[in-house]
């Protein structure tokens, strides 16, 4: 495992990788919990209005950006979006949208497998709609908004400028 960076704090639990994008050895070894302590921790998880999301979209507003959230409308509900220039933001979990799936999936039971291959499936489906619809797609993931949040909104504005500049704005 690499060395901490000064001043940056893990989260508890949080896996470390493989050297060299290794897959992660070993395998499901079952849950520690009971299925009632189980679906009473899964039930906690917001889908909406998660922590990177509200980070990001804070500073997005110190920027002066104005965006909608949550846009029923467009395929896979976009966390942010500027619908004057066509573009749909997406911050995902690292977990639940499986950054980096196949180096750790084997650690999952077949039913998690099973869920997060589905949720990859869906997501690009979404983005594939997205973009034939005209639309320019971002995706975040959870760990770049932790690790560089301001990287993550310069990269948002910077998108939305070459929209804007492209001639992308509708009216």
């Amino acid at each position: 495992m690499s060395k901490k960076k000064k001043g940056r704090k893990r989260k508890a639990g949080h896996r470390s990788w493989a050297p060299r994008n290794a897959p992660i050895e070993g395998g499901h070894r079952g849950d520690i919990m009971s299925p009632e302590k189980r679906s009473a921790l899964m039930s906690r998880i917001r889908g909406t209005n998660t922590g990177p999301e509200m980070i990001i979209m804070e500073a997005l507003r110190d920027k002066g950006a104005e965006f909608e959230s949550h846009c029923r409308d467009l395929p896979g509900r976009p966390d942010i979006v500027f619908r004057n220039v066509e573009l749909a933001v997406f911050i995902d979990g690292d977990f639940w949208h499986g950054w980096r799936f196949p180096l750790w999936e084997g650690k999952l039971s077949p039913k998690w497998k099973e869920k997060i291959a589905a949720n990859r499936e869906r997501d690009q489906r979404n983005f594939r709609k997205l973009r034939r619809m005209g639309w320019k797609v971002i995706r975040i993931w959870e760990h770049q908004v932790e690790n560089d949040p301001e990287a993550c909104v310069q990269r948002i504005l910077a998108a939305y400028k070459e929209r804007l500049g492209g001639g992308k704005e509708r009216t």
